[in-house]
């Protein structure tokens, strides 16, 4: 096992981190930027190195940085937690140059599966449906107005290297197809260092499913079940539960073996993520893999009873996973709350928390970065607390969720608990018969 680790990241995620690695006696080494300095996993971590000023570019994203902190510390091994490097090649192939162990796939496996567009010829050659579009990364707009012209608009342009919604956009006509490729391109080129962009078919209102993997260098693949993400805003997720509601058992067999297959046929090592959609006929297709621990990982943790970011550990130590996934045991719902104003189109709302309370009881969960007096920079993702739920059942779960909602302080800054509350009102979301054209038709004001 390790003895030191560098968490290469910052929030509720680096926080995260921490806690499993004291679990298991690793020391903790946090980087910050200038404006985390009051962070809680800076506080936490058994020692903390600046890397830089605020902006991401010049700190999370800078990889000598982070580098040479983890030699002066003597970090044995980097864990990148989400967003930032973890899905970047360059970075773990510097870190194993480096003799530093990336707690995450080798940067082969990053090529095979995390470049979404190598990911999807990988599927397909291993007979896995995919979503129909360009062979690989396409590199000027004419090429991609005739694939698009070929199998027809909507489509949809995607970051090659990142997710979360950056360097995504949706066309729906020639004309668009122009702005739409240079803001992705842009766009993914500032969030993940690699402007390379893919386009493919756009298929309209099915449900966002992913599936859970874990791998060893023993060739041990399994997956924990399904996770629904359809209720999306511009592609970011905001709600995340599991088991879904829309899949049966014989869906979630092949949705899951289809997965497993995927990540074996690269030799998959660490957490990954398979991601498909499902349409209303229930057909799925692949859509990407994310090699990474995910934002909602929690879920999982909670129907399945395993500690996702332990298997992690493990196995980048060269150990066999330890926990088997077993058949999800009720029902578990994630709730993003986010800095932002859900009044005025989810504005950011950066600003110093004057009064918090977390709720509690059985069955709730808080993974948060937050406390009274913070200030939330206005450099980073608006994310600034988990709210997840466990209850017997989906009904159980999501009334615990509406009690520990109502609970839920934060004052000083707008968040997004009242937009969560009103969803928890709608008949749609409650029946489990929505997609990811939810929020479209959703009205927060009556």
């Amino acid at each position: 096992m390790f003895n030191k680790i560098l968490i290469a990241n910052r929030g509720e995620i680096a926080l995260r981190i921490i806690r499993t690695c004291k679990e298991l006696g690793i020391n903790t080494v946090a980087v910050y930027s200038e404006a985390d300095e009051n962070c809680l996993h800076v506080t936490f971590a058994d020692e903390a190195v600046c890397i830089g000023p605020p902006p991401s570019r010049d700190s999370y994203l800078k990889i000598p940085s982070i580098i040479s902190a983890a030699q002066i510390t003597g970090a044995d091994a980097i864990h990148p937690g989400y967003g930032f490097l973890a899905e970047n090649a360059e970075f773990s192939e510097i870190c194993e140059e480096s003799d530093i162990k990336f707690i995450g796939p080798s940067p082969e496996m990053i090529n095979a599966m995390g470049n979404k567009s190598f990911a999807k010829d990988t599927m397909k050659a291993n007979g896995v449906p995919v979503i129909p579009g360009s062979d690989g990364i396409v590199k000027e707009t004419d090429e991609g107005k005739r694939l698009s012209y070929d199998i027809g608009y909507p489509v949809i342009i995607k970051a090659s290297a990142g997710g979360g919604g950056k360097g995504m956009r949706i066309v729906w006509k020639e004309d668009e197809f122009d702005k739409a490729f240079q803001m992705a391109s842009t766009e993914a080129g500032a969030a993940f260092g690699n402007p390379d962009v893919y386009v493919e078919k756009f298929i309209e209102n099915p449900r966002h499913i992913e599936i859970q993997v874990v791998g060893d260098r023993y060739k041990n693949v399994y997956h924990y079940g399904e996770r629904d993400c359809s209720v999306q805003r511009r592609h970011q997720k905001l709600i995340e539960e599991a088991p879904s509601p829309a899949i049966d058992t014989e869906i979630r067999k092949q949705m899951g073996d289809a997965a497993v297959l995927g990540a074996k046929s690269v030799n998959y090592e660490g957490a990954g993520t398979i991601e498909f959609l499902l349409d209303k006929n229930k057909k799925f297709y692949f859509m990407e893999m994310n090699t990474r621990i995910q934002v909602e990982h929690p879920v999982t943790e909670m129907a399945y009873d395993v500690d996702l970011i332990r298997q992690q550990l493990l196995v980048a130590a060269d150990e066999k996973i330890e926990t088997k996934p077993q058949k999800p045991v009720g029902h578990s719902i994630e709730f993003r709350i986010n800095a932002e104003d859900p009044y005025n189109d989810f504005r950011p709302s950066p600003g110093t928390i004057t009064s918090l309370h977390f709720p509690g009881g059985f069955g709730v969960r808080i993974d948060s970065h937050i406390y009274q007096s913070y200030t939330i920079p206005p450099y980073y993702d608006s994310l600034i607390a988990k709210l997840i739920v466990w209850g017997k059942n989906r009904e159980h779960a999501l009334a615990r969720a509406k009690r520990a909602l109502e609970e839920f302080t934060v004052e000083g800054i707008e968040t997004t608990i009242p937009f969560h509350l009103k969803v928890l009102e709608d008949e749609r979301f409650l029946s489990g018969n929505f997609d990811t054209s939810f929020l479209d038709k959703f009205k927060l004001e009556d």
